[in-house]
């Protein structure tokens, strides 16, 4: 059985088809990227998956369950989780606290508001740990506004392992960085728990080929290449469209 997979997806904007007919599918620890130039569609089809969008038809099938219609917070009780192109943290609040939020959003506790999240030890361990993970513990106590945005990208990450999810989404997770931040990215990503699957999208090819073990290529909405990152690299199809690569005529 697949992990999560995709069949014939479509979505609609007026007469604009952003997605169609879009087939895939992921293992249970695979690590799959999905690219394309600006327009493609892959940010459209993360959302479709996430559940922040509704398919105009199609099904989304996920551990054997029809998800298609299911609601973003169902997706996440399910184990679904996602970071976002922009970082989604509350700013005027430590990383500790961040981090403590996150974790317990996530977990049986949540509807227990009369105690103290510090009074909860197995968050406050998961919290810890993610900080640990993210190599933030000693500027746990800082607010999220005054550590450096390759941190918060890094933390967002971590808080989403530490809720334990069995797929993560990655929405474009390079974004905004610089290069010795966006290499530690890739080390942070390579090391997560293999027992959690994960999608990217990302228009950083270096992290691409450093971290996907396959690649999905997206055009205008449709997937026009599906292979591993060698066969990625000497597609004709993807050269020429993806890369911008002509054939000469004169050849």
């Amino acid at each position: 059985m697949d992990f999560l997979r995709t069949e014939n997806l479509c979505i609609n904007f007026g007469g604009v088809k952003a997605i169609n007919d879009v087939s895939f599918e992921i293992g249970p620890s695979e690590r799959l990227a999905i690219i394309g130039p600006n327009g493609a569609g892959k940010t459209t089809l993360f959302n479709l998956i996430n559940g922040q969008l509704s398919a105009s038809s199609g099904k989304i099938i996920y551990q054997g369950e029809d998800i298609t219609k299911l609601p973003v917070h169902r997706r996440a009780q399910a184990g679904i989780m996602r970071s976002f192109q922009l970082v989604s943290l509350f700013m005027e609040l430590s990383v500790m606290e961040n981090a403590l939020l996150s974790i317990y959003g996530n977990m049986p506790e949540k509807n227990q508001m009369l105690k103290s999240l510090y009074s909860y030890k197995e968050i406050v361990n998961a919290a810890e740990e993610a900080l640990m993970t993210a190599g933030l513990y000693d500027v746990r106590n800082d607010s999220i506004k005054n550590i450096a945005y390759g941190a918060q990208r890094k933390l967002e990450i971590c808080l989403s392992m530490a809720c334990k999810p069995k797929l993560l989404m990655l929405d474009e997770p390079s974004n905004g960085l610089a290069l010795s931040d966006s290499n530690k990215l890739v080390e942070l990503i390579k090391e997560l728990d293999r027992d959690t699957a994960i999608i990217m999208v990302a228009h950083d090819l270096d992290l691409v080929f450093k971290v996907a073990e396959r690649i999905i290529v997206l055009f205008f909405g449709e997937i026009i290449a599906d292979g591993t990152p060698e066969e990625i690299r000497s597609d004709e199809k993807v050269k020429e469209i993806y890369m911008g690569i002509e054939e000469d005529p004169n050849c």
